[in-house]
């Protein structure tokens, strides 16, 4: 294996976490996948480019689910040494007065031309440090608001030492979120000039809800931060009051981008006075696409993996081959379920998936509002069978609730539509699912999704979507070509309308993808060859990656 010249390192990717391997537990959904997804596609375009997180020793945590659908974490424990690599270098960052000790770890992510580009994970878990701030590095999102803003501490100022001390020649910070945004307070120390740590930071905002922007409070901010923080910034970093990390980060950022078109724009009304662009999210290709249809795209499509762009050209495979793919990766998802779940699933049956993270506003209990209404579509229209997976945040009782619902609802219907609902789901059981299911399902309140990522992988894999037109979806969706929209539309009607959506919902399974599916199967085999050609070639983070070196790397 190569070694890693540091120096040679002129981009930083900092993201409080990072889903590169599912034996490596540093992340717990969407943005860590993204940010895996990102690093894969820059280490493959042989970008100059090195991601920073926290080694996370307790990961995030283990879910499983009772008979009354109620969620239990319990902590994951992991050994570092067995993935990454121990290096010598140890940084100091001063902590409400403290002197934390910052280690890291490093991965090589080896790219499609065999050019390895490092990871970096920091730790805190060493002797020097007392047993509080040895705990830092232990859980993702774990503890109360001082645990957080430390983390953010160490991740943001050590992360830039670490930098620092490993020799990089970092010319741009790209700030994957706001958890990483006191990066800025370390940059000035080294610049004494904001412009200079403006004209090298990148910032990426996803996330589209005012309640999901972390905040602290003016005493605990400033305490935490000891000597970190200059005086004359004070009024630069805090925002009516407090210590809003999206604020810093757009404060002291030169390019800033929302993650689809649509969430640029809600991005520019949630934060006016500030120019905020936007770079739709994509997914890696090759890490996303199951094996079956591997195997069918490198038998037509040379060199697609390096070229996701050349995915169009699905469009000249036979259709038979496109489902006998299809065929083999669903068979594999089926074969799981029965096998670990006794889900008691047939592989010939129409099967809906929704996975993501169980939260209110992503309403994973729409497609139970009317059981009664779900048994007669599948008596009727076709037989349907579904599958969902997805955790709750710890502290969110409300997420919880929503799980507990679906179980319910899932037994209820069970001697009529056989439902399974996977347990502590990951990267492994996330390929598994959006390769394996017919229909992705997605029903988020608009404009709460800022982009969604799951019905990209699905796409990959031929898997039609079936979703609200929010995030994403707005830009992929052709209705009947590449899968199908739920409600209205948003330049239609801007408001959320419950019971409008459920029908649409309903209405379009039974009487426009059903019948398609068992009574047209060449025209539903054409969606989902519309779906690779028109969407996995776009939604990829190779594009997606190529138009932040064009538009925010490189002056």
């Amino acid at each position: 294996m190569e070694e890693i010249n540091f120096k040679e390192m002129e981009i930083a990717y900092f993201s409080m976490e990072i889903g590169i391997d599912a034996n490596v537990p540093t992340y717990s959904g969407g943005l860590g996948i993204l940010a895996g997804d990102t690093l894969r596609s820059e280490a493959d375009l042989e970008l100059p480019v090195i991601g920073i997180t926290f080694v996370y020793n307790k990961g995030y945590f283990k879910q499983s689910i009772d008979e009354e659908g109620n969620q239990h974490e319990d902590e994951r424990n992991w050994k570092p040494e067995e993935h990454l690599e121990k290096l010598p270098n140890k940084v100091v960052v001063k902590v409400d007065g403290r002197d934390v000790v910052v280690g890291c770890w490093l991965y090589k992510l080896r790219g499609v031309s065999g050019k390895y580009n490092p990871i970096i994970f920091l730790d805190t878990d060493f002797p020097e440090n007392n047993e509080e701030d040895r705990r830092i590095s232990h859980h993702l999102y774990g503890g109360d608001l001082a645990y957080r803003l430390t983390q953010e501490i160490i991740l943001g100022i050590g992360g830039v030492r670490m930098l620092d001390s490993l020799g990089c020649n970092v010319k741009k910070y790209h700030m994957n979120e706001g958890h990483s945004a006191l990066l800025c307070l370390e940059l000035y120390r080294k610049f004494n000039d904001i412009d200079k740590v403006r004209n090298a930071c990148v910032f990426t905002t996803h996330t589209p809800v005012p309640a999901g922007h972390d905040q602290f409070d003016y005493n605990l901010a400033k305490n935490l931060l000891s000597d970190n923080l200059p005086p004359e910034l004070e009024n630069d970093i805090f925002w009516e009051g407090k210590l809003n990390m999206t604020h810093v980060g757009l404060r002291f950022s030169q390019y800033i981008n929302g993650v689809a078109k649509k969430h640029g724009e809600v991005s520019r009304d949630m934060f006016p006075g500030y120019h905020i662009e936007s770079i739709t999210n994509g997914v890696h290709s090759m890490f996303w696409t199951s094996e079956p249809f591997k195997k069918l795209f490198d038998e037509y499509i040379k060199n697609w993996e390096a070229d996701p762009f050349s995915l169009r050209y699905v469009l000249g495979i036979p259709l038979n081959k496109i489902w006998n793919a299809h065929v083999e990766s669903k068979k594999k998802l089926i074969d799981f379920v029965n096998n670990n779940y006794n889900a008691q699933m047939d592989e010939n049956v129409f099967t809906i998936g929704f996975a993501r993270r169980a939260a209110t506003y992503k309403r994973g209990d729409l497609l139970f509002s009317n059981i009664q209404k779900l048994i007669e579509i599948s008596k009727k229209a076709g037989k349907i069978q579904i599958i969902y997976g997805g955790k709750a945040h710890p502290n969110d009782g409300l997420g919880k609730e929503v799980i507990k619902t679906i179980i319910a609802k899932m037994k209820e219907i069970n001697n009529d539509i056989k439902c399974c609902y996977i347990q502590d789901y990951s990267i492994e059981e996330g390929k598994l699912m959006t390769s394996g299911v017919d229909l992705w399902l997605n029903t988020p309140l608009r404009p709460k999704e800022a982009s969604g990522t799951s019905g990209m992988k699905a796409a990959h894999n031929g898997v039609p979507q079936f979703s609200i037109l929010d995030g994403w979806w707005i830009e992929g969706h052709i209705e009947g070509k590449t899968g199908w929209s739920i409600g209205a539309h948003p330049n239609v009607k801007d408001k959320n309308d419950n019971e409008e959506d459920i029908e649409d919902l309903y209405n379009k399974l039974e009487y426009v993808i059903l019948p398609m599916y068992y009574q047209h199967q060449d025209e539903w085999i054409e969606v989902m060859r519309n779906a690779i050609a028109i969407n996995g070639s776009f939604f990829n983070t190779h594009r997606m990656v190529q138009q932040y070196v064009l538009n925010a790397y490189f002056d």
